[in-house]
């Protein structure tokens, strides 16, 4: 038992000293304990690439069975104490981008230090194969992210439906050429910042104009949103983000904003979780403090968007 909790501590973390300190353990009694392992099953299960530890094909097989097997034990001894959220130590796991954390945490840590001040939550970033990934391991409890095949048509996740927002359109306030108005002509003619945070090969809008037979002109792609603002604004590039984007986390005096030129349907975000592991009383509560949150953030849009939509509407 011990070596297999061994086992699903590498495979997570990828880390021989992440590891070691989950499990409360040295690195050097750990690596003998993953050795044993090894010839237990007769494959070297990780193989050392630099700092990290790559699974094997082996243990990719491995893995999921073996970590929903250890979770299932681990909730039925949860699940025989009641939960009380206003005494409970719990931490919770959620897979984020920086634009995710930014328009969705904020409410939820408000919700849960008004009802649940011991709950803590641990975030770690993500691209799209990595959340679904994890949360099939249980390295997380909860993925925050839009839509994609993947992540819908998966049979073992269930969904928390968010809000929906427009995409917009930001050009820099001191841009020479987009003033009062950009048509679809002008949009293809500047140069673009694209956030990727997914590394997807097309996002919602390149999708879109591909149905037009259309490209745009990309000049810079981001895994983050956290320098586009500053790129924006301080040069003739333009970008196209959700409307809630937009007004949290650029300012609004160095930004025209405008509307796509062309049909886009709205950016959706959803927080996704594994159907097998969010079993326990806990569990279940952060998914009903979850839908609560979104709720508010989808009857609040309006109100918090105010200033980005007066943008729009005059111009």
């Amino acid at each position: 038992m011990n070596l297999l909790l061994v086992f699903d501590a590498v495979y997570r973390h990828r880390r021989i000293n992440m590891a070691a300190e989950e499990l409360a353990t040295s690195p050097s009694a750990l690596s003998h304990a993953l050795s044993r392992l090894r010839t237990t099953l007769n494959d070297e299960l990780f193989i050392r690439q630099g700092n990290a530890m790559q699974p094997t094909a082996r243990a990719h097989v491995i893995a999921p069975g073996l970590s929903a097997a250890l979770n299932a034990m681990s909730e039925s001894l949860r699940s025989a104490n009641i939960f009380l959220p206003e005494n409970s130590n719990q931490t919770f796991r959620f897979a984020v981008t920086d634009y995710t954390a930014a328009v969705f945490f904020p409410a939820l840590v408000t919700r849960l230090q008004q009802t649940a001040p011991g709950i803590s939550v641990k975030t770690i970033y993500s691209t799209g194969h990595d959340s679904l990934e994890d949360l099939v391991t249980g390295k997380v409890d909860f993925a925050i992210g839009f839509q994609t095949p993947d992540m819908s048509h998966h049979s073992q996740l269930g969904v928390i439906e968010g809000f929906r927002d427009d995409y917009i359109v930001a050009v820099s306030s001191r841009h020479p050429r987009i003033t009062d108005n950009l048509t679809l002509e002008q949009f293809l003619e500047e140069g673009h910042v694209v956030v990727n945070p997914w590394n997807e090969a097309r996002g919602a809008i390149d999708l879109e104009l591909e149905k037009l037979n259309i490209r745009r002109r990309t000049i810079v792609e981001l895994p983050s949103l956290l320098s586009a603002p500053a790129i924006v604004a301080t040069s003739e590039l333009i970008t196209t983000l959700p409307a809630r984007a937009i007004a949290t986390l650029f300012s609004s005096e160095a930004l025209t904003c405008f509307t796509v030129p062309f049909s886009v349907s709205p950016y959706a975000l959803n927080v996704y979780f594994h159907n097998g592991r969010s079993i326990t009383p806990g569990h279940h509560w952060m998914r009903e403090v979850i839908h609560e949150v979104m709720n508010t953030l989808t009857h609040t849009k309006l109100h918090e968007l105010s200033s980005a939509a007066h943008m729009i509407s005059s111009h």
